[in-house]
């Protein structure tokens, strides 16, 4: 065969070595990341002519009603940490591929430590005999050697015999390591690391990444043992790309916090095993991460009397609510442009709910800067926390100030009416269970969804407000000696 006709069955493309964008000519500037050479350069071979592009294969498992397939469960596998594996969903399973993203930083190695610990030495509770053995654990690290991952254990205790540690970058060595080993769990740290000269690209990029991963994913599927995977966020919450890693793992759960404070949020991103969106919560000490299982305390400021520029109220984090408080600050502002700083709040959001505030609590806000801001980090990203928002503001305002056993529920729309939320039920039991009396709702269409010791006389009372202006009557509980005027 002539060397035309070879040429003429392969088709030579360039794709970003940062961020896999593909173009069918060479540029200087990557259209998808706006990087400068980074366009390498791939040859893809097309099929034979006259041969068919696929063959039929038989398969080796046959198709069978969804009903049949649906009665299956799931067998879990629990790690030993009650937080971890509730996020999960009740545990690891066989086979599963996970990605802990997070910023540098933030603990995601000492949380993965602490669960392959935890795991080799068994789950609390689980009865095991005197001479059962350890489960092995095989830890990857490719950022770290193997002394400064004993230091790290040193101080957080892990010291099973179980747990085995490994200083490799290069794919096939950890795939050696992984077949001498036989683990029951496996952790790479981190998989950005992990290399190969057979993959096209330059280490770290997108291509490596990309590559090991699938590589690892294959090990993990054909042995039946869960993988744990470590991945570095960029300044866009990206691992390795926009989203190029979401789609080869099973779960992906993201390590959130503040670098200037001790608590940290483990999000369930996507789970294929159990439900997404579901919230734990740590606390990063000297000695290691510890579990917070009722957070709700961490997310309010405590104090003797109540201050005016502050509202509580009740976040919906996966199925755990969550009770935060929302402060607010309004003073005269000293330049042309009034200041909006946010912390916790989405800005776009407290830019609109000013403008309701304004216009329904009659105040003014076009001349003062106003700060508002959540207590101990916490992010507050749905609407349901847009009437705390704006009892905050027009606190701060008036000085007003709230009860403290006053919290507020609901969505505030941009004609000053409040709207349902998801999960009231929910949200008002847990405020009744740290003695909140009085909670400020939108209107209850069905009182069927309220716990069944909340429809009686309980000392709890529910005010459902319709609209901003009924609820910034309502709020009026505790009267100013000397009001303000901040303008």
């Amino acid at each position: 065969m002539s060397g035309a006709s070879r040429a003429a069955r392969a088709r030579t493309t360039y794709a970003c070595s940062e961020c896999g964008w593909e173009t069918a000519k060479w540029v200087g500037r990557c259209t998808g990341c706006r990087a400068f050479s980074t366009m390498v350069e791939r040859t893809v071979a097309a099929p034979a002519a006259g041969r068919p592009a696929t063959q039929a294969t038989r398969p080796t498992r046959p198709a069978r009603p969804v009903g049949e397939v649906s009665r299956e469960r799931t067998r879990r596998i629990r790690t030993g940490l009650p937080e971890f594996d509730r996020v999960l969903g009740g545990g690891l399973v066989a086979g599963q591929v996970l990605l802990l993203a997070g910023e540098p930083g933030v603990g995601k190695s000492t949380l993965l430590l602490e669960v392959s610990q935890a795991f080799s030495a068994g789950p609390r509770g689980e009865k095991r005999g005197p001479d059962a053995q350890p489960r092995t654990v095989l830890y990857v690290s490719g950022e770290e050697s193997a002394e400064q991952i004993g230091v790290r254990a040193e101080r957080v205790g892990a010291d099973s015999p179980g747990l085995l540690v490994a200083d490799e970058t290069d794919l096939d060595t950890v795939l050696g390591h992984l077949d001498a080993t036989s683990p029951a769990l496996v952790v790479v740290d981190s998989v950005q690391t992990v290399a190969s000269v057979t993959i096209e690209g330059r280490a770290g990029g997108v291509g490596q990444v990309t590559g090991a991963t699938q590589a690892l994913t294959s090990w993990a599927k054909r042995a039946g043992v869960p993988m744990l995977l470590i991945g570095q966020s960029t300044k866009d919450n990206n691992v390795a790309g926009p989203r190029s890693l979401e789609h080869l793992v099973d779960t992906v759960l993201t390590f959130e916090g503040d670098r200037h404070t001790a608590l940290r949020l483990l999000r369930a991103v996507k789970n294929r095993f159990g439900p997404a969106e579901e919230v734990a919560c740590f606390e990063q000490r000297d000695s290691g991460l510890f579990a917070v299982s009722d957070p709700s305390q961490l997310f309010r400021a405590q104090r003797d009397q109540p201050v005016a520029g502050t509202c509580t109220t009740i976040s919906m984090e996966g199925r755990r609510p969550l009770v935060a408080e929302v402060q607010a600050l309004v003073s005269k502002s000293s330049t042309p442009q009034p200041r909006r700083a946010v912390s916790g709040v989405d800005h776009a959001r407290l830019a609109m709910l000013l403008a309701v505030t304004e216009k329904y609590g009659g105040v003014k806000l076009g001349e003062l800067d106003v700060y508002v801001a959540t207590v101990a980090g916490l992010r507050l990203t749905t609407p349901s926390c847009d009437l705390a928002v704006t009892l905050a503001i027009w606190s701060a305002l008036t000085d007003i100030a709230l009860s403290r056993h006053v919290a507020a529920v609901g969505e505030v729309a941009l004609s000053g009416d409040i709207r349902p939320v998801q999960g009231l039920g929910q949200r008002v039991a847990e405020a009744a269970r740290l003695g909140f009396t009085r909670i400020l709702v939108p209107p209850i269409a069905d009182r069927g969804e309220l716990p069944a010791e909340l429809r009686n006389d309980t000392g709890v009372r529910l005010v459902e407000v319709g609209t901003l202006a009924k609820a910034f009557k309502a709020a009026q509980v505790v009267p100013p000696a000397a009001p303000r005027q901040p303008a």
